[in-house]
Order: C-alpha cells, then sequence, then structure tokens
C-alpha cells in the first residue's frame, strides 16, 4: 500500500491504517529500535509503542516523508527506553552519539532554545545536503540509525577504517559549517 494512502487512512481513523504500518514498516521500524536498544523484546514492545505514537500523532500531523517521520518516532521511544534502562549507566547509543558532542551544541531547555533547535536542524539539513550521498549514508547511518561502523562498512563495500575515517572528516566539516551558520556552542 503507498504511502499516502497508509495516510489517508489514518485521517480517516481506520484502524486498518496501524495494520497497514505494521506490514510494511513493522521490520524497519524493529531494525530501528533493535539496534538502539538490543534486546528482542523491548525493540518489539518499541515498535508497538511507535503505532500507538502514530496513532496519535496523525492526524495533526501530515507527515512529507512517511518512513523517516516513522523511524524518527521509533528512535526516539528507543532511546529513551536506553536512558530509563540505563540510567547512570553508559549505553551504546550514548557512546555513538557523544562522537557528535564537540559539533553540535548541548541544548539548555530554555524558551529561546526552540529557536535554536529549529536553526540547527536546518543547518543539519543544508549541510547534508551539501555532502556527496555516499557521505550522507554514512552519517546518517551512524548518527541517526546508530549503526556499527563494521555494519555500515560491510553494506557500503569500503573499510572499516574508510567509514571511521570519513565520519572523523563529516564531524569536523560539520563543526565547521555550523560556526560559519552562527551556531554558538
Amino acid at each position: 500500500m503507498e504511502d499516502d494512502k497508509i495516510i489517508s487512512l489514518f485521517w480517516q481513523r481506520r484502524e486498518d491504517a496501524v495494520s497497514a504500518v505494521q506490514e510494511k514498516y513493522g521490520s524497519l521500524l524493529y531494525s530501528v529500535a533493535y539496534r538502539i536498544i538490543g534486546v528482542r523484546e523491548d525493540a518489539e514492545e518499541c515498535v508497538n509503542d511507535t503505532l500507538l505514537r502514530l496513532w496519535d500523532s496523525i492526524p495533526p500531523e501530515l507527515p512529507d516523508n512517511f518512513p523517516g517521520f516513522i523511524c524518527r518516532i521509533a528512535r526516539n521511544l528507543a532511546l529513551d527506553r536506553v536512558k530509563l534502562q540505563s540510567a547512570g549507566k553508559r549505553s551504546h547509543a550514548e557512546a555513538i552519539l557523544d562522537e557528535l558532542d564537540a559539533c553540535v551544541p548541548a541544548p539548555d531547555d530554555t524558551a529561546s532554545d526552540v529557536a535554536d533547535r529549529l536553526a540547527l536542524k536546518r543547518a543539519f539539513e543544508r549541510f547534508l545536503a551539501s555532502e556527496p550521498p555516499p557521505h550522507r549514508m554514512i552519517f546518517m547511518r551512524r548518527y541517526f540509525y546508530l549503526d556499527d561502523t563494521r555494519d555500515i562498512a560491510k553494506a557500503l563495500g569500503i573499510t572499516d577504517g574508510g567509514v571511521r575515517v570519513t565520519l572523523y572528516r563529516l564531524r569536523r566539516r560539520l563543526k565547521k559549517y555550523l560556526e560559519n551558520e552562527g551556531i554558538k556552542f
């Protein structure tokens, strides 16, 4: 079933919309959650939570990129679950995301921070759009899907060292790009 048809089912509040998402994207959602959580049962529960959150989100949301929208929901729910489960301990996901600490300013959760986060999001999008597709894929697989560098290398047919070097260079370029955009650290 096409994504626009699935979204239309959500807007009509038809329960078969959830079944259609499960059928078309269930394995993708599971893989996103499992890569972050690492426990089968918790990843399955995260997929179910994603479907519920999706039901609550559409309407009013009308996502332009449906797979990206649902993957973001699954990713955020999985990260929240890891934070709860590993209170006081450093998780795999946190270790990967720590790589970006030198490039991206930390949010301060103030009212003015909302505008700053929106500016940061748009700057990220422009940065990634300026990069060649293989670099975008490496960046997204590492920092959105939290893939291991070995898995990225295998999927793209390059060496693990090549992925690590590319990520290092991307982080340096990202930091410089954000500084040129006026994003404060």
